[in-house]
């Protein structure tokens, strides 16, 4: 009975959502404000059971319960904990339930915790919420039901996909979930403002730490992910411009570009229009990003779902959604009124042309992205689009980005003089331009966009510290320093990703037990191959040495993994860090001479890359821990004020 109980808390769930949107538009829509005082527990209510239907699906994984089809088709009885936990959501339905029930759950924290928006405005907001949850309830009890039980019981199940058995599945998916979900809240704050024309600061500051909540967590899944499938795959790439990958991009590109919108309407009342297309497109590339991972029209480790049907039922919600918010856009985006007023040359004006240029590489990716599926489903050709023009569109572009991104924080607001900024960035130009000169200088072999690359990293990595220029730090707000934290975090991603793509050297090798391979500064030796078995797992494990230059001798194991449940194999590669750089060795197969292929890569600094994004992330859970001290903090004095009154 436990399975039913999930499933019958996942249909109470829908019910309630429902209700909640009909009570909302019922409200709203005859004037019957009494309806509104149920919203809010319903809500909360809501987000209750989906959870619980959800923590019932782990629990059935971690019992092992073979009654449960899902539970047989990705698990076995004998594989470690952590896997069976995260083997909930390495699979379609049990991936959209967890989507599902933080939907739930970040409806019931709007019911909670929001009460600065107008009654209306938060009804609106709700009910926009709801519609959304409509449709995936109905997706999962119609298309998808995740606990489906299977007659006759099989004595074990089949295993999930090896590639996912890694702690990766335990941060990737629920990291890109919460921004993908924040990012629908965000739309849904934005429709109640546009319905009930109550678009302003009050409405961004609100949206405002959800906005930010989804980016931290967009941030964090697409470095997960990253390095997961850095070393999990065995290929040595870090970013491979995989339909997948660009689908978690697209959300990331449009929230950062949200982010910087919504922080001017907060604070300066400005970009009202901007912020609110910018919060549609931005729900509109989390639910296109949805649509290419479980639709089934991609192949790959990620994308779960191969039935048509459920691919069609996929795209018609696509529709829906996508097709309902450009109409409430298109609808009331004429009732907002203009904002205040600024100068080209001002913050305001950098953050434009900074959104701006985050637009023209969201549309660079999503072009490259979907044009090769409009294809074939036109004409039945399947064309490739790849690195080359990814790299060569979007790189100029995101290197102008970074350098107006240094710019902007020493920029005032409203107006300023173009003379007194490069009085203020002076100094960063200058360490650009010597940077830019010494590998010139001492350089070989690079290309254009990694020399400007590092050049400007060494200058926005000197600009990201001048807002403190001058300031008393403790007296600094704490926003202030997420923002000097993500933007220095910027110039580490952007020096690990330009080493190595400039500096990596790759050695493919037939080696024999004893043989000795130079890589740069390294000496790799291959001692012998020996057989090990894991937990549900069987494997080839080399024993390799390796030593940078006259430094200690370092034993490694890449291995080649057999999974006996599902009958597939798997290279784990062996990585050894230091200060300057990452040693990457791949065990390949052996020949007829009995010698064994190694694939040995140095990659010069290449952890800055992941480095770098956790610094953004941090930089990004500090301006919004920041922000919401401050609105406790004024809320207090308001309340304060009141009661001296």
């Amino acid at each position: 009975m436990i399975a039913e109980t999930g499933l019958i808390a996942l249909w109470l769930a829908a019910a309630l959502a429902l209700l909640q949107f009909a009570l909302c538009t019922i409200g709203l829509v005859k004037g019957r404000d009494e309806f509104f005082a149920a919203i809010r527990p319903i809500a909360i209510a809501q987000g209750v059971l989906v959870t619980i239907s959800f923590l019932i699906l782990v629990w059935l994984f971690i019992r092992s319960d073979m009654s449960v089809k899902l539970v047989v088709m990705n698990s076995v009885a004998v594989k470690p904990l952590i896997y069976k936990i995260s083997g909930t959501w390495g699979n379609h339905e049990g991936s959209m339930l967890l989507w599902v029930a933080i939907l739930g759950i970040a409806g019931a924290g709007i019911g909670l915790f929001e009460r600065t928006l107008k009654q209306r405005t938060l009804v609106t907001t709700l009910a926009a919420q709801a519609f959304i949850s409509v449709g995936f309830y109905a997706y999962l009890l119609i298309a998808s039901n995740p606990f489906e039980r299977i007659f006759p019981v099989p004595a074990d199940g089949q295993g999930l996909n090896p590639l996912l058995q890694d702690v990766g599945l335990a941060l990737h998916p629920p990291t890109l979930y919460i921004g993908y979900v924040g990012l629908s809240i965000a739309f849904s704050f934005a429709v109640g403002a546009m319905i009930n024309r109550d678009v302003g600061p009050d409405f961004a500051k609100a949206m405002r730490p959800w906005v930010l909540g989804a980016w931290v967590f967009l941030t964090l899944g697409i470095t997960a992910g990253s390095y997961w499938a850095y070393y999990e795959l065995g290929w040595g790439g870090w970013w491979f411009w995989d339909p997948v990958e660009n689908a978690s991009l697209m959300p990331w590109l449009a929230a950062t570009a949200l982010l910087h919108s919504v922080n001017v309407l907060a604070t300066r009342d400005g970009l009202r229009a901007w912020t609110l297309m910018l919060a549609v497109v931005a729900f509109s590339m989390s639910m296109i990003g949805t649509f290419l991972v479980r639709s089934g029209v991609l192949t790959s480790v990620h994308a779960f779902a191969v039935d048509p049907t459920r691919g069609g039922f996929i795209l018609a919600l696509l529709a829906i959604y996508i097709g309902g918010a450009m109409a409430v856009f298109a609808l009331r985006v004429g009732t907002v009124k203009e904002g205040s007023q600024f100068e080209p040359v001002s913050r305001e004006g950098a953050l434009v042309a900074n959104n701006l240029l985050l637009s023209a590489i969201l549309g660079i990716v999503f072009i490259g992205t979907l044009y090769p599926l409009f294809v074939e489903g036109v004409s039945g050709d399947m064309i490739s689009v790849g690195a080359p023009y990814f790299n060569l569109a979007t790189g100029p572009i995101a290197l102008i980005l970074v350098a107006i991104m240094a710019a902007g924080p020493l920029l005032r607001w409203r107006r300023d003089k173009a003379k007194a900024l490069l009085n203020r960035i002076s100094i960063p130009i200058f360490i650009t331009a010597a940077a830019l000169f010494g590998l010139v200088l001492f350089t070989t072999s690079m290309s254009t966009l990694s020399l400007l690359g590092l050049a400007l990293a060494a200058g926005i990595a000197v600009a990201s510290f001048a807002p403190l220029w001058k300031r008393n730090l403790r007296r600094t707000p704490m926003h202030t320093y997420g923002m000097i934290i993500a933007h220095f975090g910027v110039a580490v991603a952007l020096v690990g990703m330009a080493s190595e793509s400039s500096f990596t050297e790759e050695k493919l090798v037939a080696a024999s037990p004893g043989d000795e391979v130079i890589v740069n500064n390294w000496k790799v030796n291959f001692l012998a191959i020996e057989p090990i078995a894991g937990p549900n797992w069987t494997a080839l494990e080399a024993r390799v040495t390796a030593q940078y230059g006259d430094g200690a001798i370092h034993q490694i194991e890449p291995q080649n993994r057999m999974f006996p449940a599902a009958q597939t194999q798997t290279s784990e590669a062996a990585l050894l860090t230091r200060w300057n750089g990452q040693l990457y060795v791949v065990l390949g197969d052996s020949d007829e001479q009995g010698r064994w292929q190694l694939r040995i890569w140095w990659k010069p600094f290449v952890t800055l890359i992941w480095y770098g994004g956790v610094l953004i992330a941090l930089g990004g859970l500090l301006a919004m821990i920041g922000r919401l001290r401050r609105a406790v903090r004024q809320k207090r004095q308001r309340e304060y004020a009141e009661a001296l009154i």
